[in-house]
């Protein structure tokens, strides 16, 4: 996973890492962002329909890709309690396992519980990120700041439920990615992870009462037992399709949802997870947790990265935390 070419978007990415911590405290061999988490691991069968769209091939594998997923809660606070609404919106990282041998070789998805961002360019979201910074002794920086970006105010405006658990949760690809088939047709896409228990809430008073960990609790008792014995989380990875002349570059443009232009869904498979990485002795979840690096890049054959520029700056704080993390 190589850094952008471009050192101004690796500059930014490590002036965003500093506020990060800054905001958070040091907390050595743990992410800065999304710093709670808990990994599974599983398995993902496409349909027919994803290798219409794509010939990357965990979309063509009809017997089906190893996954591993990681899930997380906001804020780079390790401990923060699943009950303080900071923790949303919760995050997911799913990775697809193409190959262990002769080397690695896969590819990820980043998605989180609300389909916006309060930015749609590297200077914008390192102008929001020291606004929050200075949100706590020039609170009016931050209110003009948002008053000024509607992005911003879509953001924070969107609603943020806290879940019932991680399996009623559903996920969004912020980000439009370029498809491109075995007879070498283009399709942007928007990713979505849906969950196939289906949604399920809690109210602010309901979630206050919750226990620290339910949450990540609550996985480990679906996924009791290990394989073929669990309660597995299962979910749907589906594709918003965009049309001709859809903005791919600019992830705070949504597609239409609603009505005669609403954009087609795509069910590309189905994400059945079953097994706590903590449960494989060989390699613990702490160690892996601070070993993954998850790339935002797809870098496999029959998906590209759209113009968004916003991709590339998530690959350099990606990359640089990692590395970090690693070092620690």
């Amino acid at each position: 996973m190589p850094l952008p070419s471009d050192p101004k978007v690796v500059e930014t990415g490590k002036e965003i890492l500093g506020i990060f911590k800054d905001l958070a405290g040091p907390h050595p061999g743990i992410r800065p962002a999304h710093a709670k988490g808990l990994l599974v691991k599983g398995n993902f069968v496409p349909t027919p329909a994803a290798a219409a769209l794509s010939r990357a091939p965990h979309l063509t594998n009809a017997s089906g890709t190893p996954v591993v997923v990681r899930f997380s809660s906001s804020t780079g606070h390790p401990t923060l309690p699943d009950s303080d609404p900071n923790g949303d919106p919760r995050g997911i990282a799913l990775r697809f396992v193409l190959a262990e041998t002769p080397r690695r070789k896969h590819t990820d998805i980043v998605a989180h519980s609300v389909p916006f961002f309060p930015a749609a360019t590297p200077e914008e979201t390192l102008a929001f990120f020291r606004a929050v910074k200075g949100a706590g002794t020039d609170p009016e920086a931050l209110n003009a700041h948002i008053a000024a970006h509607p992005a911003a105010q879509a953001f924070l405006a969107a609603p943020k439920p806290t879940p019932s658990s991680f399996a009623h949760e559903a996920f969004y690809g912020l980000h439009a990615f370029k498809f491109v088939n075995a007879e070498n047709k283009e399709t942007y896409v928007r990713y979505r992870i849906v969950p196939v228990a289906g949604l399920q809430t809690l109210s602010a008073e309901t979630a206050k009462t919750q226990s620290a960990n339910f949450l990540y609790d609550g996985v480990r008792s679906h996924l009791a037992g290990g394989a073929g014995k669990a309660n597995p989380i299962q979910y749907r990875l589906v594709a918003q399709v965009a049309r001709d002349g859809d903005v791919t570059d600019n992830n705070t443009v949504h597609w239409p949802e609603d009505g005669p232009d609403a954009r087609e869904l795509v069910d590309l498979g189905l994400v059945t997870l079953d097994v706590l990485f903590e449960d494989d002795l060989a390699k613990g979840d702490a160690e892996e947790q601070k070993y993954l690096i998850f790339d935002p890049v797809p870098r496999v054959d029959g998906i590209e990265p759209s113009a968004d520029p916003l991709i590339d700056l998530r690959a350099a704080v990606y990359l640089v935390s990692g590395k970090e993390r690693r070092a620690a």
